[in-house]
């Protein structure tokens, strides 16, 4: 057997959005959100994925959406490449689906909170050795909690989920080594077959599964974001340099005005 990677968009979006998903869905985001609890019953997949769908290049990242059983909707997203200002992109997804709840003239009182859960495939808090993190608005101070948990966003770092196959205990850990390793399997882990869930989950990621147009765009995506990595690396490369370079000029500017000055 063989695995597409979960960590990709396109397959993330297959695995998690697809209309045959919601129970992997719900499993998932309770094993995330709230440490296998069974918090969410029941959810909605808004625009789920279908194998007709034509996904552009152009697209740098796809989303899974959902609305919870007791309204509040959900931002799921997986993302391999640390590009610029994507911090501000998670902020600006999150207050923007908060803000399309309403239409003109309607009332405050209908909005519904908004969580967005965010996988990275690259470490953003450098700060703390937590490979889940939840933020919430909290007074400065006293660290209480506003009024109502309106936003909520929690991000899961993969690089710095340390457990083996082996060592893997809750569920929230099986959730988070299928998404990691995923491609690595010959075969489904008797471990993880357990939730039958992830069962469910690495059948629909198995390459034999898929048809042949959904493994050319599995090709091409995995391509696209290869050189985009490629392309970000570059920048910085160049950034350093013309730092670099920058600061050596600076500073025999900075020895000339010296000795004139003198």
């Amino acid at each position: 057997m063989r695995f597409i990677s979960p960590k990709t968009d396109f397959a993330f979006k297959k695995i998690f959005g697809s209309t045959e998903s919601k129970d992997i869905l719900i499993n998932f985001l309770n094993a995330l959100i709230y440490s296998g609890a069974s918090i969410i019953q029941d959810l909605e997949i808004i625009d789920p994925y279908n194998p007709g769908d034509t996904i552009s290049l152009k697209d740098t990242y796809l989303d899974v959406k959902g609305l919870l059983n007791d309204g509040s909707n959900v931002i799921i997203e997986m993302q391999v490449l640390n590009i610029p200002a994507f911090e501000k992109r998670v902020v600006y997804n999150l207050c923007k689906t908060y803000g399309n709840q309403l239409d003109t003239g309607e009332e405050y009182r209908r909005l519904k909170p908004v969580i967005a859960l965010t996988i990275t495939d690259f470490k953003m808090f450098e700060k703390t050795d937590r490979y889940i993190n939840h933020f919430v608005f909290k007074e400065k101070e006293k660290l209480f909690e506003y009024t109502d948990e309106e936003l909520a966003m929690i991000f899961v770092e993969l690089p710095k989920f340390p457990k083996k196959l082996e060592e893997l205990e809750t569920i929230t850990d099986k959730w988070i080594y299928f998404v990691k390793s995923a491609p690595s399997f010959e075969v489904i882990p008797t471990n993880l077959a357990e939730i039958k869930e992830i069962e469910k989950a690495l059948n629909i990621a198995n390459l034999a599964n898929l048809s042949r147009k959904e493994l050319e765009e599995v090709h091409k995506r995995e391509v696209f974001l290869e050189d985009r990595a490629g392309q970000i690396l570059l920048a910085r490369q160049e950034g350093r340099e013309q730092g670099r370079e920058e600061g050596i000029e600076q500073g025999l500017e900075a020895v000339q005005q010296l000795i004139m000055n003198n």
